[in-house]
């Protein structure tokens, strides 16, 4: 396997690790949490995911074809919740956001990696896009992940290797298991 094959497979190992993170925090919170803001400046677990879902489904519907913002998505939007919706709903634009995005990633070639796309208008190597987003979907993800703690509490379960307990973690496996250990 070359360089760029190998990339595109840890891109989309990386993107299925962030994607089991974010839906193991969740798991964890109750419905109402789901729309706790823990300042009136804040965003909701609800709130970041309807971001990174308009995120994910604006920059890789026709990732390689047309620019990554996307005429009819509404940024702005994404960070307004007046009525609170069902965590069904909430899941679903998460699964159907991943979804575009994963099933985009998969269909990239490793020549695909040197084609421009653009993002508002300016160009970037896909290479450069697929960190970009990657990189923004691991920051909010890790938002996600730190509110459900906070909410959770004493009942939180680690979704990676314990504290404390490094040295009973198995040796060699992040490939085949990932970061994502619930």
């Amino acid at each position: 396997m070359d360089a760029r094959d190998a990339y595109l497979k840890d891109v989309l190992r990386t993107y299925r690790n962030y994607k089991a993170l974010g839906e193991a925090a969740m798991k964890q919170v109750s419905d109402a949490d789901l729309h706790t803001m823990v300042d009136p400046d804040s965003n909701s677990i609800a709130v970041i995911v309807k971001h990174v879902a308009g995120n994910l489904r604006s920059r890789f519907r026709d990732f390689l074809t047309t620019d990554g913002e996307k005429p009819d998505r509404n940024r702005d939007d994404e960070f307004e919740m007046p009525i609170k919706v069902s965590r069904g709903d909430v899941l679903r634009w998460w699964d159907e956001a991943w979804g575009v995005a994963l099933a985009s990633i998969e269909t990239l070639t490793s020549a695909d990696l040197e084609r421009t796309v653009y993002i508002r208008g300016e160009a970037f190597i896909a290479v450069e896009a697929l960190n970009r987003s990657i990189t923004h979907t691991a920051y909010h993800v890790g938002q996600i992940v730190f509110l459900a703690k906070h909410f959770a509490g004493a009942s939180w379960r680690t979704l990676s290797i314990p504290k404390g307990r490094s040295a009973e973690a198995a040796k060699g496996d992040f490939k085949t298991r990932g970061i994502a250990r619930a």
